[in-house]
């Protein structure tokens, strides 16, 4: 959980490594979001369109990040405006870490925020996902 005085623009944030994804977490993945496409469950299908197999739905490594956010602000903050782009595939085996780097730290209105910039990689040169949220602290 971040404390807002003890942060900084520039700061690098604990990051959180996810389990490597699973084939198994996909179908969960699928069933719970009601995304059936046999690109993220069917490694016959993911052939015949070109891919190696399988990949990662991209809602999911969004979810990925939104845990990490929500964890970064524990007890003491609230998520706002939280958005992604996606990157490289996320295929079974991958683990992803998320971290983030702090943007800015600000005061609208007698409020305080913190902006964070967002990213979840594969390895070294591989982002599959970044983004920003904005965290209003308590």
């Amino acid at each position: 959980m971040l404390v807002y005085k003890e942060l900084q623009a520039g700061q690098r944030l604990e990051p959180l490594v996810k389990d490597p994804v699973s084939k198994v977490q996909l179908v969960k993945y699928a069933g719970a979001s009601g995304d059936f496409n046999p690109l993220h469950t069917d490694d016959a299908f993911a052939q015949k369109i070109g891919m190696q197999g399988v990949i990662a739905h991209g809602m999911l490594v969004m979810g990925f990040l939104g845990e990490y956010a929500m964890k970064l602000a524990g007890d003491s903050a609230i998520l706002t405006n939280f958005k992604m782009r996606f990157g490289a595939v996320t295929v079974p085996r991958d683990s992803i870490t998320c971290s983030a780097i702090v943007n800015k730290l600000y005061e609208d209105d007698g409020q305080r925020f913190v902006s964070l910039d967002l990213f979840a990689e594969k390895g070294p040169e591989q982002v599959v996902g970044s983004g920003q949220v904005v965290l209003q602290f308590q």
